[in-house]
Formats: C-alpha cells, sequence, structure tokens
C-alpha cells in the first residue's frame, strides 16, 4: 500500500510528528512529506510512503497550493504568527478598499525574505535555530508566486484571505508584509492548508483513517 497520500495535520504537531506516527503505522517503512506545515498551522501534508514514492515528493512540493489565512492586524510578532511575542504598532483601521488595493501589490512574481523562525538554511544552519538564541540571521529575498488572493472576511482586527500560491511561499511572510503595506503591522493568527496540487483538505487523510485503511490492506493481503 506504498504511495503518495493527502494526510490532515491537525494544529499542534510539527510535519515531522506526522511523519514519525505514519512510520510507526506502517511498520517502518521510508516516510517523507512534502512541503513544511508549521505547528501551530493545520491542513493538508503530502506524505511519501516507501522508496519509490519518498522519491516523487519533489514533483508535489513544486505543485500549486492553496490556503485560508487569518492575519492579525496592528501588531506584529517576533515569529510572524501567533507564537512569538507581540508588538504594537497601530490602532489605526484601515478600509476595506484601503486593504484590497494594497493586497493587489502581493499578487503575482514577488519578491519575499522568509520569516527568520524557519528552517531556510544561513551558514549551514536553520535560520530558527539563529533566532531561538536571541541572535537575528540575515534572510534574502527569494522570488516567489502567488496566483490569487481573495479577501474573505474583514471586521478589524482580523483580516481573513484565501490565497493561492506557487512553491516556496510563507504565508506568515506575507501577513507581516500586508501589515508593513498597510502601515498597521500584522502577523499571522491562523492558517489552513486546503490544496496541494490535486490534494485537498476535505479528502485528506486522518491519523486514524491512515491506520485503518493500512490495517485493512495488509489484512486483505493475508
Amino acid at each position: 500500500m506504498n504511495g503518495i497520500f493527502g494526510i490532515y495535520k491537525p494544529k499542534g504537531p510539527t510535519s515531522n510528528d506526522i511523519v514519525q506516527s505514519i512510520k510507526r503505522i506502517a511498520g517502518g517503512e521510508k516516510v517523507g512529506h512534502a512541503g513544511t506545515l508549521d505547528p501551530l498551522a493545520e491542513g493538508v501534508l503530502v506524505v511519501g510512503i516507501g522508496r519509490e514514492a519518498t522519491k516523487k515528493l519533489g514533483i508535489e512540493v513544486k505543485k500549486e497550493k492553496e490556503y485560508l489565512a487569518k492575519i492579525k492586524l496592528g501588531e506584529t510578532s517576533e515569529t510572524d504568527d501567533e507564537e512569538g511575542g507581540k508588538t504594537f504598532v497601530s490602532d489605526r483601521r484601515p478600509d476595506i478598499s484601503e486593504i484590497k488595493e494594497a493586497i493587489k501589490k502581493f499578487i503575482g512574481n514577488i519578491k519575499q525574505i522568509p520569516p527568520i523562525y524557519s528552517a531556510i538554511k544561513v551558514s549551514g544552519k536553520e535560520a530558527y535555530k539563529f533566532a531561538r538564541k536571541g541572535e537575528k540571521p540575515v534572510l534574502l529575498e527569494r522570488e516567489a508566486e502567488i496566483k490569487e488572493i481573495e479577501v474573505l472576511e474583514y471586521e478589524w482586527p482580523y483580516l481573513e484571505l484565501r490565497a493561492v500560491t506557487g512553491p516556496g511561499v510563507y504565508i506568515r511572510a506575507l501577513a507581516r508584509d500586508i501589515g508593513k503595506e498597510l502601515g498597521t503591522g500584522a502577523y499571522l493568527a491562523a492558517l489552513k492548508r486546503t490544496r496541494v496540487g490535486d490534494f485537498t483538505a476535505d479528502e485528506a487523510l486522518s491519523l486514524d483513517d491512515f491506520k485503518k485503511l493500512w490495517s485493512n490492506s495488509n489484512n486483505s493481503k493475508k
């Protein structure tokens, strides 16, 4: 039953925690994932099981992704999400037309600086390891593609968006940069990845679902 699966990662565990759980269920098979989700994010995590499947994860990483993002305006965060220490910036309340105008600047091929609390390598070490020691690693701008951004709801201080992206986009960085553009500051309050390529959140398997599927598959071979 080796192959590539869409697994639903709940809020809390790391992407690696999910991989290790699947490895235990799959009896030590080689397991990998395509496109990390932060612990505070939930949604589709594409997982490959078996040597051949894990070799194909590089293709999955490059596929289009879709997100539902909840952004809090008025403050910044050390980690660009709910986890970090917050700093008040402004209580100015931009209207919806100003927000929609600001968001247009982030659609298309853009430059994006990843969050310092990320796994981007700096001098051979993940940036977050420097950040946790109180150091501020210098991260360079990267090319990023954001195909669509749609405003779903806005009630100060929360802004809810749907975003469709190419590979390598940090939604935490998008939230931070929207806040900069508006002059209010912002951070990512919640995130759900609803799609990776053809894998959707609605059809993704929970760990319990996967355990049952794996068990039934093995029993049918006996």
